[in-house]
């Protein structure tokens, strides 16, 4: 459910092919710059009302999808 969500929210952003991103994605391949992650996190903040920490650990959609799991707890 967090997985189609955070796909969701990238999808749209970039208008990319939902189908495309996995887990193993990362941002850079997707055609995110440090900018667009900024706004991604904000986004992933309102939509699950977490708070999330912009880290450099941060490198693929699982990273995201990992992260959003242990603060929505």
């Amino acid at each position: 459910m967090i997985f189609e969500k955070v796909v969701a929210i990238l999808a749209d952003q970039k208008d990319l092919d939902p189908k495309e991103i996995t887990m193993e994605s990362s941002f850079a391949e997707l055609g995110f710059d440090s900018l667009d992650t900024v706004v991604l996190i904000m986004a992933f903040e309102e939509e699950f009302d977490i708070t999330l920490e912009v880290s450099d650990d941060i490198k693929t959609i699982g990273d995201v999808v990992n992260l959003i799991e242990k603060e929505a707890q």
